[in-house]
């Protein structure tokens, strides 16, 4: 890191203590930035890191509700506006027990340079509550919601904060949450939520996108080094949308996906993955990876000692959750000559991997540059919602790669013209944040 911003950063840990995923995903940004502000010092004249480091509103909030046996539970809910220099705050909200302030702080910090890369006119924020969604009804998933939009609703709105789904926020949670804000405001305000369903202000290829992205992000990877998806194998960590759609748009790509995941293992299947069999115990079951082993029978094996990441392959695309890919892993990815990593995921893989990969050439991509195609297209929603309008599949997902391709194209010359040929992690980096400094700028001192 440069020493001129070590102490900012030592002063931004103690100034949020015990949050630890913040500290990472700031420090990530900061490893990037030594050149910009030795180029640019009004930067740092004008605090700008300093601001962009500190949220513009905090909100926690308590969400009351009642289970199916008429128990009262409590959760807490959290929603991070972090910046707004590029327009309307945007960011998913995650239902799951690890959500507090931290997770949420440093979503909502990646989400400002993710969205940035996009080019589209979207602020970052997030959000969520410590509440698991997994084995309750829909009657108590809707009580939860409508408890939880009840104080969410007075923050948000198409012009201000629209949020959107992550983990354990699906299309059903959506919903829920749509109706009360409906209910409570007495407006029928398409653009205050994105990731609606299809016949209610949705858009196409919204629930494929931040998979399909990944993979068009990739594809350009391959492309810079004269190569193509023809036969790679590929490791997808995951099972839900993100790494089914990847799964699907590898397969449509000319590559092989071989192993994707849960959270109780992995499955191997060297003849590559039977897509609709994993979208059937998937999605429609809501079953365990295990079953598709079963259902699968021969060519198909459990993984539960290990990770994912000893599977030999080419591409690893880990798609779960944050620190998922460790030191150990990337040793594995590198001794089985895997030759590209790219984050379908937040903040995936640690610093450590990270460093391990730059130090042995194998090409990286960072979530907020490689999966940005989810709220690229969640934008996308919010054009079609303000014009009343609404487009193909494959109209959308024409966008959706010219995003993608912009992305990559801006991560790859950005990192040249500042001296780090090849580092996509910079590259995301450096645009983005010079992107939304100069917004902020030219909105003086907010």
């Amino acid at each position: 890191m440069d020493e001129k911003l070590h102490d900012l950063y030592e002063d931004i840990v103690a100034r949020n203590p015990a949050e630890g995923e913040f500290h990472q995903a700031v420090r990530e940004v900061f490893d990037s930035l030594g050149p910009v502000v030795a180029k640019h010092p009004h930067y740092t004249d004008a605090a700008i890191i300093r601001r962009l480091c500190e949220p513009e509103r905090q909100i926690i909030f308590r969400v009351p509700w009642t289970d199916d046996a008429g128990g009262v539970q409590v959760n807490r809910g959290f929603r991070v506006e972090f910046n707004s220099a590029l327009g309307p705050y945007k960011g998913g909200l995650r239902f799951h027990p690890s959500v507090y302030l931290g997770i949420v702080k440093f979503l909502g910090f990646e989400q400002i340079f993710k969205n940035a890369l996009t080019g589209l006119p979207i602020g970052g924020g997030k959000g969520g509550a410590d509440f698991d969604p997994k084995g309750r009804s829909d009657n108590e998933v809707m009580r939860f919601c409508q408890s939880f939009m009840t104080e969410l609703y007075r923050h948000i709105g198409e012009h201000t904060d629209v949020p959107a789904g992550d983990i354990g926020v699906g299309g059903r949670e959506i919903g829920y949450l749509f109706g009360q804000y409906k209910r409570i405001t007495n407006r029928y305000e398409s653009g205050v939520l994105t990731g609606k369903g299809l016949s209610w202000g949705g858009s196409q290829v919204r629930t494929e996108a931040t998979g399909y992205g990944t993979v068009y992000f990739v594809s350009e990877m391959l492309a810079a080094m004269g190569d193509s998806f023809d036969g790679k194998r590929v490791a997808v960590s995951g099972s839900g949308n993100v790494a089914i759609y990847a799964i699907e748009k590898i397969q449509q790509l000319g590559g092989i996906a071989v192993a994707c995941s849960d959270s109780s293992g992995y499955v191997v299947d060297d003849n590559g993955l039977d897509l609709e069999l994993l979208k059937d115990v998937k999605i429609k079951q809501r079953g365990r990876i295990a079953d598709y082993v079963q259902a699968r029978g021969r060519g198909a094996e459990l993984g539960t000692a290990g990770s994912i990441w000893h599977v030999p392959v080419d591409i690893a695309l880990p798609c779960a959750t944050q620190n998922e890919l460790d030191a150990d892993d990337a040793k594995a990815l590198i001794a089985n000559d895997c030759r590209i990593v790219a984050e379908g995921a937040n903040m995936p893989t640690t610093p450590e991997a990270i460093k391990l990969f730059s130090d042995a050439g194998v090409r990286f991509a960072p979530g907020k540059a490689a999966n940005a195609g989810g709220v690229a297209t969640s934008a996308l929603e919010m054009q079609q919602n303000a014009s009343r309008d609404s487009w193909s599949f494959d109209h959308t997902e024409e966008r959706l790669a010219e995003i993608m391709r912009s992305i990559h194209d801006r991560c790859l010359h950005t990192a040249e013209a500042y001296g780090f040929p090849g580092n996509y992690t910079a590259g995301a980096n450096i645009s983005a944040f010079t992107h939304v400094a100069d917004a902020m700028l030219a909105q003086g001192l907010i």
